[in-house]
């Protein structure tokens, strides 16, 4: 049995502390150990983008990262998108633009069109379906989806922030 790992680190704007198996990957550790369950375990092998969350402001597949890579860093799950105010421009719009069948693959979609809304606050129809190529989703199509991004870039030019990610704010 191999030890166990601490690790300290910022998950949706609040530290914390686990410890988690070496061979563990984020995923693992934000659903079993954190309690985080809105990231979904689709394929395990980083083709279906339900487990995206952000790490230090860039999009992975948590089934690829390993827990004990976080230290130090900071992750931003679906969890961490609403805040004190309410749901995320994202989140409205896909409610919106009905953009959500079974559910499934839709915390990863949130996380991939926030990052994507981050680096380019006005992307192309053709840009947002490019980047949101590494997201299955086997219910909706793609249609609602990408106007729902869209609809979220035009909301989002007006949205301040979360308080604990001020990096969104120097990025627009």
């Amino acid at each position: 049995m191999a030890n166990k790992t601490r690790v300290c680190a910022r998950v949706n704007g609040e530290q914390v502390e686990f410890l988690c198996e070496p061979y563990q990957s984020l995923l693992e550790c934000l659903r079993d150990i954190l309690g985080l369950t809105g990231t979904k375990d689709g394929c395990n092998d980083g083709n279906c983008g339900a487990c995206s969350v952000l790490l230090d402001g860039q999009l992975v597949n948590s089934c690829l990262v390993l827990g004990v890579e976080i230290e130090g860093r900071e992750v931003t799950t679906v969890e961490g998108l609403a805040d004190w105010r309410g749901l995320h421009p994202i989140q409205l719009a896909v409610v919106e633009e009905d953009a959500v069948q079974c559910g499934y693959c839709t915390p990863g979609i949130l996380i991939a069109a926030k990052a994507l809304l981050d680096r380019e606050p006005n992307p192309s129809e053709r840009r947002i379906r490019t980047w949101m190529a590494g997201n299955l989703c086997r219910c909706t199509g793609y249609d609602k989806i990408v106007r729902a991004i869209m609809r979220a870039a035009r909301s989002c030019a007006q949205y301040d922030p979360p308080l604990y990610n001020g990096r969104n704010k120097a990025r627009r």
